[in-house]
């Protein structure tokens, strides 16, 4: 079976699938990817693709969606299928890049305490924003990973490929979610519509996190990438 490979958003590690894997197929060969590594999307694709296995399907979330269509870029007869969830192919607003360099820039010298609670909150569906256990699982992720990732990953720039959406010929899934508050429907929509063949996917009751708020109904979606 060919490996899944799997990247992870901002400030997110390998835990964000802890929920979802039990409900892969056991068989499936399992290659967790880190984006520790690198300062712009394009670095990241680089650092993550050398610890690639020679032939993969590919999932991306977030920010790591950014990432994995680079990938497919860098090496497109290596990558067998492709999973979009919860990402965009739209540019930053210059608002968010402002916000984001303000953050990093004013994260304090010492212990690194992961996101914060507000930022956090929003990336949860609202029936979830209250739900400390999922909270505190978010902010150990960032907490792992350090002030020095935090402020790099804080100061890169996505920019726009939608364009560029009609060269991806690999089978693709692109997952939305229903309650998401950083990724609209349209942008999943852009995605699904630029890319050949895509198919479209939306997970109800989850925001923008969707595996740790619905990791079963992702694992039963991304299914289709396997066939």
């Amino acid at each position: 079976m060919t490996p899944l490979v799997l990247i992870p958003g901002y400030m997110l590690d390998d835990a964000l699938w802890d929920g979802m894997l039990p409900f892969l197929p056991p068989e499936l060969p399992l290659h967790f990817a880190s984006l520790a590594e690198g300062d712009s999307i394009a670095s990241m694709a680089q650092a993550v693709l050398a610890k690639c296995p020679s032939r993969f399907t590919l999932l991306g979330f977030s920010m790591g969606g950014y990432v994995a269509r680079e990938i497919v870029r860098l090496a497109p007869g290596r990558v067998q299928a492709l999973a979009l969830v919860a990402t965009s192919s739209r540019a930053d607003l210059p608002l968010q890049v402002e916000q984001r360099t303000r953050a990093a820039r004013a994260t304090p010298l010492g212990p690194f305490r992961g996101l914060g609670r507000a930022a956090i909150a929003q990336s949860l569906h609202p029936d979830n924003a209250a739900n400390e256990a999922l909270v505190a699982r978010v902010r150990a992720m960032g907490e792992r990973l350090g002030r020095e990732v935090f402020v790099r990953q804080s100061l890169i720039v996505r920019d726009a490929d939608t364009a560029c959406l009609s060269d991806i010929q690999c089978p693709t899934l692109v997952v939305a979610a229903a309650g998401d508050q950083l990724r609209r429907p349209e942008e999943a929509r852009e995605l699904a519509e630029g890319i050949p063949g895509a198919k479209l996917a939306t997970i109800p009751h989850a925001g923008h996190l969707i595996p740790l708020e619905q990791p079963q109904s992702l694992a039963t979606a991304i299914t289709v990438i396997f066939q």
